[in-house]
C-alpha cells in the first residue's frame, strides 16, 4: 500500500511537472509567433496570439496547431490608393491546422474565419464631404454615418440650397455590401432637398460610396458586412493563410 502511495505521489508530480512545462512552452511559442507576425506584416503594435489545445507539446511534435487565434488592433489596411489607407479597429481572427517550421520562422493556417470593424468616423472618410453640386442652387455633401437599426446605415447628408444651407441634415438609409474587396453604401431611396428632387445619378453621386479594403493579414478576404452599433462588422474567411514566412 505504502509503495502505492508513492507511486501516485511520483505520478501527480510528474503530471504536474508536464503541465507546467507544456503551458510553459506554449507562453512561448505565442510570443515568438506574435513577433513573427508583427515582422512579416509590419505592425505597429505586437498582436495578441493565443494557442488553443492541450497538450500543446503533442502539437509540436506533430508539426501542426489544432487552433491559434489571433487579434489585431488599429491595423492600416490599404485601399488601393497610394498613400492612403484605412484603419480597421479590431481584427480578430481563427486559425486552424496551423503547420509551421521548427524556429516558427514560417506558420500557415489551412483555414481561416473572423471579424473586423471599421468606426463610422473611419468608414465617413470614404464618403464625399466636400460640398458637390447636385444640381443647379444645390449642393450637397455626407456630413455623418450611424447605425440605422436592422443593419442599415444611417447617412447624414447636409445641403445648400440657392445660398442657403438647410436647417438640418437630410438622413438616408443605405444598405451596406461586401463585393469582393470593396465594401459598398447604397441608399434605399434618394432624398430631397428642400422639396427640391435632383437627378438619382447625381444623388448618388453624393450618398452612395464604397471603400476598396485590400492586402489583409495573411491574405484573409472580406466575406460579410453588417452595420453595427458603432461601426461596420465585416465577417473575413481565408485559406492557406500565412502567419508568417
Amino acid at each position: 500500500m505504502r509503495a502505492l502511495r508513492i507511486l501516485l505521489v511520483v505520478v501527480v508530480v510528474l503530471g504536474g511537472l508536464f503541465v507546467l512545462a507544456d503551458r510553459l512552452a506554449v507562453n512561448f511559442a505565442e510570443g515568438e509567433v506574435a513577433d513573427k507576425l508583427k515582422s512579416h506584416e509590419g505592425l505597429a503594435s505586437t498582436p495578441d496570439v493565443s494557442i488553443k489545445g492541450f497538450p500543446f507539446l503533442t502539437q509540436v511534435a506533430g508539426g501542426s496547431l489544432d487552433d491559434v487565434e489571433v487579434g489585431i488592433k488599429d491595423y492600416e489596411a490599404a485601399t488601393g490608393t497610394s498613400g492612403r489607407s484605412i484603419r480597421i479597429d479590431d481584427l480578430q481572427a481563427d486559425m486552424k491546422g496551423v503547420e509551421f517550421s521548427g524556429d516558427y520562422s514560417s506558420a500557415t493556417a489551412s483555414s481561416a474565419s473572423g471579424t473586423a470593424s471599421i468606426t463610422y468616423a473611419e468608414l465617413l472618410k470614404t464618403a464625399k464631404s466636400e460640398p458637390t453640386q447636385v444640381m443647379r442652387g444645390v449642393t450637397a455633401n455626407v456630413v455623418g454615418l450611424s447605425d440605422g437599426g436592422n443593419g442599415k446605415v444611417k447617412v447624414a447628408v447636409e445641403a445648400t440650397v440657392l445660398g442657403t444651407k438647410l436647417p438640418q441634415p437630410v438622413y438616408v438609409l443605405s444598405t451596406v455590401t461586401v463585393q469582393g474587396d470593396t465594401v459598398r453604401v447604397h441608399a434605399d431611396s434618394l432624398p430631397s432637398f428642400g422639396g427640391v428632387r435632383a437627378a438619382e445619378s447625381e444623388v448618388r453621386s453624393i450618398t452612395d460610396f464604397e471603400q476598396k479594403i485590400d492586402d489583409l493579414p495573411g491574405g484573409i478576404k472580406l466575406d460579410k458586412v453588417q452595420a453595427g452599433k458603432n461601426g461596420v462588422e465585416i465577417s473575413v474567411t481565408g485559406s492557406n493563410v500565412k502567419l508568417a514566412g
